[in-house]
């Protein structure tokens, strides 16, 4: 895997964060600026994230993931022209996966960022091209292809993330929510695909 290069852009994720449909909180805007810092270092990061239900994880997630998913891919020091960086978010169950899929259409709608939901029920897409508002049902085989293709920057799903069949074009950022709930080898597998993980 090449090395990826993020470097944050604090105003435009400052402009993301003001979209929130709450203020943010001085312990999220803390947290979102440790792992942005943590993202222009050398090496791959790995940390836990901390907070009860409700607490704003996954406002978090979403302002750390927008930095990845709208950086360009450098390799050996050469700018790729098309496609971004992508995120996988990997969820312990599918309710929770839905929940976050909804959360992070809502989070991305505005910048037509494409979002994928994978689990063991089906997959979905946002945007629909029937509605541009609203997410729609898609065959594994297309949104395995979106994804492998760089198309969709943002994946979420259950354990479906890790199978072969799920390959990424330029993955860069990995969140594992509730990362208690899998076993080693699910965890391991999931990030031996991608350079910096943020653990919930």
């Amino acid at each position: 895997n090449p090395s990826w290069i993020i470097e944050p852009n604090i105003k435009a994720v400052e402009e993301f964060i003001k979209r929130f449909p709450f203020e943010a909180t001085d312990a999220q805007r803390k947290s979102i600026n440790i792992i942005l810092e943590d993202f222009k270092k050398d090496h791959a990061m790995s940390r836990l994230l901390e907070g009860d239900v409700g607490s704003g994880k996954t406002a978090v997630a979403a302002s750390t993931a927008y930095t990845v998913v709208t950086t360009k891919p450098i390799e050996n020091g050469i700018m790729r022209k098309s496609g971004n960086l992508q995120t996988a978010y990997m969820c312990p169950t599918e309710i929770l996966a839905i929940q976050h899929f909804e959360s992070f259409i809502k989070y991305f709608a505005y910048l037509g960022i494409q979002v994928g939901l994978i689990t063991g029920s089906g997959c979905r897409k946002f945007p629909s091209k029937l509605n541009p508002k609203g997410w729609t049902d898609i065959s594994r085989t297309q949104l395995l292809k979106w994804v492998e293709n760089g198309e969709i920057p943002i994946l979420i799903g259950t354990h479906a993330l890790i199978q072969k069949s799920v390959k990424f074009k330029h993955l860069a950022y990995v969140i594992i929510d509730e990362q208690h709930r899998f076993g080693l080898k699910q965890r391991a597998s999931l990030v031996q695909k991608e350079l910096v993980g943020l653990s919930e």
